[in-house]
């Protein structure tokens, strides 16, 4: 993929979620005025697996990572979680230039545990469902962001 496809209207950088997290991006995510946001990326070449299609471990890792931030942030302030349980389907697949939205239905989040669903889709076409029980974690401290 040699050219830069343009990021859709109303979608912003995710200047957040660590080293891993950039690997995978750039993310990009939109406010939606009922709802979470909806968390994106634009599949480039390093997402791509033998066949050339998007590689379906980077798909589960959009999938965890939408369901976490999307978590996180249903929460006032942002409450950090980590993943418990993530089960995922994959239904199609995503290609080259591809713009991937990950769509999350929270179900509940209580004082321990929240639950949601995500569903990756490719336009109109969902490409993977995905199920997360996750842990609410107290803040990071200082001198545990990230270091090493």
């Amino acid at each position: 993929m040699t050219e830069q496809l343009p990021i859709p209207e109303g979608f912003k950088l995710i200047n957040r979620g660590g080293p891993f997290i950039a690997m995978l991006g750039p993310l990009y995510y939109k406010k939606q005025e009922q709802g979470c946001s909806i968390i994106a990326l634009r599949i480039e070449d390093k997402h791509l697996n033998i066949r050339g299609i998007a590689h379906g471990g980077m798909l589960v890792t959009l999938a965890d990572s939408a369901l976490g931030i999307a978590l996180s942030m249903s929460r006032t302030p942002p409450q950090p979680m980590v993943t418990v349980n993530l089960t995922t389907d994959f239904v199609d697949s995503a290609r080259p230039g591809d713009w991937v939205e990950a769509h999350v239905d929270i179900q509940r989040v209580g004082k321990r545990m929240a639950f949601a669903n995500c569903y990756l889709h490719v336009g109109d076409k969902r490409i993977l469902r995905a199920s997360g029980v996750f842990a609410l974690m107290p803040p990071v401290k200082p001198k545990e962001n990230f270091e090493g």
